[in-house]
């Protein structure tokens, strides 16, 4: 759950660059937005794997 909440909140941070990449242009901020949406794509699997292994050791 602790991941899940860590989305969330890298999903609220980057809301300002991304307004400023696609409204605005900035590439500085294009560039943050790239970072954190790997950064998203890193915990997302970390979050599978965990359901993936909690689901298969409740059987």
């Amino acid at each position: 759950m602790d991941k899940f909440q860590k989305v969330k909140e890298v999903i609220t941070s980057i809301e300002a660059d991304v307004t400023k990449f696609y409204d605005g242009n900035n590439g500085a901020a294009g560039t943050r937005v790239r970072k954190a949406m790997q950064d998203l794509k890193n915990l997302a699997q970390e979050i599978r794997a965990e359901v993936t292994e909690k689901k298969n050791s409740a059987k």
